[in-house]
């Protein structure tokens, strides 16, 4: 029995180390100088085969290979997992300054063939170190816009591009560039970003630097942080810098002259370092923007779906409109729809799946309509448009689904109901009640002559002239209710809190029935609406920067306009990243609501 089992095992073993992928590895440092003497790596993650190094021409082989072997073994949830790696080192001198590519290593086994990928080395020479000579190269490739500002330690936040349209993604990254050692980072500050929307990309964990060409300069580089940047406003704006604290090692005493660096003790020291401010020019769309615009800009695609084709009255039937591509598709809004008003149409369900990179947010975006047909008969869903700003080609494109169809039948429940229900309505069909016809009376009953005569009354000549006065009061206001309404900014300023308080009253509703999303969704638009109305200000030209200044010039004190700041921020963040918990959404509420209620006494 053990014998079987030791031969299982082997058996397993040997055919995972013929499942496993056959892979060349090359480690090497991209810049050296001029004189240098480097190591290169190669390792594989396979034995038994026979490996060959390629020319080093015009580098000077110092010493080589020195071979390594290393392996491991890992039992996870009995899984069981093995890994071996062949390591071969060279150590080369740099000769003459210069762009070099030394070809891929191959190793062959079982007559099967494995290479690496090519080496790209650059030589910097002391005469580009001292003209200060900016160079490119595998490593350098993006640092010829960096400026060292002459110390061994800064920072640079540098962006993709520095003019866009607005809602344009602008790719920022964060990278940190030092030649003394380091001990760690303590602490990054970003800027606010105020005027953009910010989504941060995953960056790896900053663990080991590269080394980088840096106009003639090699510094040792790392990436600390990538996001995204989409701007809310037009014109000129200005990017506050980056600031970093860093922990650098420093010497503790002089070198002894007979050990050197072997007793010597070294501390840390904590330095700040800060990027350049940047600024940023944005330009408003062209044209003028169309009715079905979703307030992207990018590309999108869009397809449209329907669950079936048939239905009973009063079932519901899923129409689900899903647009991809690439934009700022977190603010991408819901597909007009333009029914029979015998559909009931329910707001949309929406999910989304999207990603970003370096490249901008990408995926898609999906709305879910419930349509509920109330009346039987076939039913057409026209082509829904869907447009978009290109900021490729500079204009908006217009994506359109096809047209659907479905028929409703009636239910065998509804056979023999007398209700039908049509738009929504209910109707009832006509029914015989028995006493809806009378007949004419014959008889004429006793007829006797008055001798009060209306018009010659006192009364009547009094109530005649009350009901003229009441007409001529009744006239006036009227006449005045449609001046007062004739200007609708003013109606709108009028009626603001009251709209408001209805926005308020549909949010508290969602937080009762734990709707966290919608909730924030309706104060955000209870606030932004209410400041739109009061202010006068377009929804489409609100922003939190105008809204502030107009607030601050009307008097309100500065304690409430901060409490809005912290309002919306909160919002904001609580739809994109919900994390906050039933107290903080009351806190959210009341707050709104009590800044509302302050405005509306102080701007009444």
């Amino acid at each position: 029995m053990k014998k079987i089992l030791i031969y299982g095992l082997v058996f397993l073993f040997s055919f995972s180390l013929r499942a496993q992928d056959i892979v060349v590895k090359a480690e090497y440092p991209s810049v050296v100088n001029e004189g240098e003497q480097f190591p290169v790596t190669w390792s594989v993650n396979s034995g038994g085969g026979e490996f060959s190094a390629p020319s080093f021409n015009p580098f000077i082989k110092l010493i080589g290979p020195q071979t390594s072997y290393s392996s491991s073994t890992q039992i996870i949830n009995g899984k069981m997992s093995h890994s071996t790696s062949y390591s071969y080192v060279y150590y080369l001198q740099a000769v003459k300054e210069g762009k070099y590519v030394i070809a891929p290593a191959v190793f062959t086994l079982k007559n099967k063939t494995y290479t690496s990928d090519s080496l790209y080395i650059e030589v910097i020479g002391s005469s580009s170190q001292q003209n200060n000579v900016p160079s490119g190269g595998n490593a350098g490739t993006g640092s010829q816009d960096v400026e060292p500002s002459g110390n061994d330690i800064f920072i640079n936040l540098s962006l993709n591009r520095k003019d866009v349209y607005l809602g344009e993604y602008i790719a920022a990254s964060v990278k940190l560039y030092t030649r003394v050692n380091l001990s760690g980072i303590n602490e990054i500050k970003f800027p606010a970003f105020n005027n953009f929307l910010k989504s941060d990309i995953t960056t790896p964990p900053l663990t080991s630097l590269k080394q980088e060409n840096v106009r003639g300069t090699i510094y040792g580089t790392g990436l600390v942080q990538q996001f995204l940047l989409y701007p809310q406003v037009t014109g000129e704006i200005e990017i506050d810098p980056v600031q970093i604290s860093v922990l650098v090692q420093q010497k503790a005493g002089q070198q002894d002259p007979f050990f050197g660096d072997f007793f010597n003790t070294y501390q840390t020291i904590p330095r700040t370092v800060a990027s350049r401010p940047l600024k940023v020019r944005v330009k408003p769309l062209p044209g003028v923007k169309p009715a079905d615009y979703s307030g992207v800009v990018g590309q999108l695609n869009i397809k449209a779906a329907l669950n079936t084709d048939t239905v009973n009255v009063n079932d519901p039937v899923n129409f689900i409109i899903t647009v991809t591509g690439t934009g700022n598709l977190k603010v991408a809004e819901s597909p007009s729809l333009k029914l029979s008003p015998d559909i009931e149409v329910f707001d949309p369900k929406i999910t989304d799946d999207i990603k970003n990179s370096m490249n901008g947010t990408s995926g898609q975006k999906t709305f879910e309509f419930l349509l509920i047909p109330r009346h039987n008969g076939d039913y057409t869903i026209p082509p829904v448009t869907y447009s978009y700003f290109n900021p490729s080609t500079a204009r908006y494109e217009k994506l359109t689904t096809r047209e659907f169809r479905f028929h409703a039948k009636k239910g065998s429940d509804q056979s023999n109901s007398a209700i039908t229900v049509f738009g929504g309505v209910p109707k009832e069909d006509v029914k015989y009640l028995g006493k809806d016809i009378r007949f004419i009376k014959s008889d004429p009953g006793n007829l006797a002559k008055t001798a009060n005569i209306i018009l010659a009354s006192r009364s009547f000549y009094t109530l005649y002239a009350f009901t003229a006065l009441a007409f001529l009061v009744v006239l006036f206001l009227r006449r005045e209710h449609i001046r007062r309404n004739s200007d609708l900014s003013q109606v709108r300023n009028r009626k603001a809190g009251k709209v408001a308080v209805k926005r308020l009253h549909n949010a508290s509703i969602c937080l009762k029935n734990d709707e966290t999303d919608r909730f924030y969704e309706e104060i955000l638009k209870a606030i932004w609406g209410y400041l739109s109305d009061k202010l006068n200000i377009p929804v489409s030209d609100l922003t939190r920067s105008n809204a502030i200044s107009a607030l601050t010039e009307r008097g309100i004190d500065i304690q409430l306009i901060n409490n809005l700041i912290g309002i919306l921020d909160t919002c904001e963040y609580a739809r994109y990243a919900p994390s906050s918990s039933e107290t903080g959404a009351s806190d959210i509420y009341e707050g709104a609501s009590q800044f509302i209620k302050s405005v509306e006494n102080l701007l009444t």
